[in-house]
């Protein structure tokens, strides 16, 4: 079969919903997307494996490889994108358009475009002079439990020599960024009138104390780690949101404070869990409320590729940009795990991802194909 036009394949894919979300309400799956990029990959002389992920019903990755051999690169994306404010898009976030000078659509650059790029420049790349395997991956709820790039392992002998995962980055490579993770704590008091405050245990009052030693684990973070490559050297701790209560005149009997936690590369998961359960301990021994803490969803860490790695030099060479450290997380640390030198690096500004009216500049569409094919010469022909 032939290869739609890069313009098309842009346009099918942002048509595919493939949301991933928490709420089952939002939640898509991406079949859809996974069986174009198949389709096309084939017709490219790739062989593709589709694994449906554990307890994921609907959820899929896909594998696609060509060339025999051991190492190689390894493309990498996610097929997923936010859900979407309908109130705040003024174009139809699933069909693209194209309006000054832009490409508009939901995942347009967050990051179902990546792979209209890879396989648009694979176009013009005879597969017989290929010389070390090329390998593309499409993975599944980046966007919400990266359960996905957690369960790589289903795929047999995936040991590529180095990866690139495709988020926008505009072309520039980024070594380094942080982990993430999302967690609940949970104070449970005892209603009663509020005309009596003893007949209750205001889990409100006990949330005030919780967020003072919350406060103190900021300044823990502050005064402990720090980490020059990043423009916010040091981890953060988000009071994100907070709920408890049900009526002015009961004592409240439940709170639930939600945090973000951003630990820098290096950082043990369990290590800065030891740090939040020690201030969280000394609390419950004061009070007589109960005090949990629930994991929103499994840890990632933080991610470091060493800036002397060949990867690294190679892509700074190509894109003629020094590489980066960034604030936000990506699958980089599942992928790296694998073996391989990896690093992030994609076409599109990471300033237009989840925002409204989500786009591509076209001014940067030819230069982005011009390196990402320089990637793949230098690394597979």
């Amino acid at each position: 079969m032939s290869i739609p036009s890069f313009f098309s394949m842009y346009q099918q894919l942002i048509a595919t919903p493939s949301i991933s979300s928490m709420d089952p309400g939002w939640d898509h799956s991406n079949k859809g997307v996974i069986d174009l990029l198949a389709t096309w990959l084939e017709a490219l002389g790739f062989q593709c494996e589709i694994n449906e992920l554990e307890n994921k019903p609907g959820k899929y990755n896909l594998l696609a490889r060509r060339g025999t051999g051991t190492g190689g690169l390894l493309l990498s994306g996610h097929t997923d994108t936010v859900p979407y404010d309908a109130q705040r898009w003024s174009l139809d976030p699933f069909q693209l358009t194209e309006k000054d000078n832009r490409w508009y659509g939901l995942g347009s650059i967050d990051m179902k475009g990546f792979f209209a790029f890879i396989i648009e420049v694979l176009k013009n790349l005879p597969s017989a002079a290929q010389q070390k395997p090329l390998m593309i991956l499409a993975t599944a709820d980046e966007e919400t439990t990266m359960d996905g790039a957690r369960q790589l392992s289903m795929f047999n002998n995936l040991k590529p020599d180095t990866c690139i995962i495709g988020e926008p980055t505009s072309m520039r490579p980024v070594c380094a960024h942080k982990g993430h993770l999302s967690e609940a704590i949970r104070v449970i008091g005892r209603s009663g009138h509020s005309s009596d405050p003893k007949l209750g245990i205001n889990a409100i009052e006990v949330m005030h104390q919780v967020i003072g030693k919350l406060l103190q684990v900021q300044s823990e973070f502050s005064h402990n780690y720090s980490n020059p490559m990043f423009a916010v050297p040091e981890p953060t701790l988000n009071l994100g949101s907070i709920h408890g209560g049900d009526n002015p005149n009961r004592i409240c009997g439940c709170c639930e404070l939600q945090i973000d936690v951003r630990p820098l590369p290096g950082m043990a998961i369990d290590d800065l869990y030891g740090i939040i359960d020690r201030h969280l301990t000394e609390l419950k021994q004061q009070t007589e409320a109960q005090i949990e803490w629930l994991h929103l969803h499994e840890p990632i860490p933080g991610f470091e590729q060493t800036t002397d790695a060949a990867l690294v030099k190679l892509a700074e060479k190509v894109s003629q940009q020094a590489s980066q450290a960034v604030n936000y997380c990506t699958e980089a640390p599942f992928l790296q795990a694998l073996g391989c030198q990896t690093i992030v690096m994609g076409p599109g500004s990471i300033n237009q991802a989840h925002q409204p009216d989500e786009f591509l500049s076209m001014d940067s569409i030819d230069s982005s194909k011009k390196t990402i094919e320089s990637l793949i010469r230098a690394l597979c022909f």
